[in-house]
């Protein structure tokens, strides 16, 4: 059987993004798609983030993800070893017409943010009956 191994990326900062009032650095999160018969399970890494920071929105059939880290917490901290940068994530995703926009979910816990975009019916995979 064989097996794909699979790589993993390093934390890169957000470009091209609007001009921001915030100087606090973006990141794009560590970002997994997952796909099945009824939709697109988009699973990414927020490390730090709670759920009153974290806005979720879809405007002209792009998915925005924007999540705020508090800095409070890391206030006095003098870091010796870090495996992650700390600061604010930013992703965004075009959606086609094959999902259903009115029925997108959003769950975090622990750091991780899973978005359930379900599939359009028109685009689910279906038998059709032979007459």
């Amino acid at each position: 059987m064989d097996q794909q191994e699979i790589q993993t990326q390093q934390k890169r900062e957000a470009e091209g993004r609007q001009e921001s009032t915030n100087a606090a650095r973006s990141f794009i999160p560590v970002t997994d798609i997952f796909e099945d018969n009824h939709a697109l399970i988009v699973v990414m890494e927020l490390p730090g983030i709670q759920r009153d920071n974290v806005d979720v929105r879809v405007e002209n059939n792009v998915l925005t993800l924007e999540a705020r880290l508090d800095y409070a917490k890391y206030h006095g901290l003098r870091p010796l070893y870090t495996e992650y940068n700390v600061g604010n994530y930013v992703r965004s995703f075009e959606l086609s017409g094959e999902i259903d926009q009115d029925a997108i979910r959003a769950e975090l816990t622990d750091g991780v943010m899973t978005l359930t975009l379900p599939k359009a019916e028109s685009a689910k995979p279906r038998r059709i009956p032979i007459s």
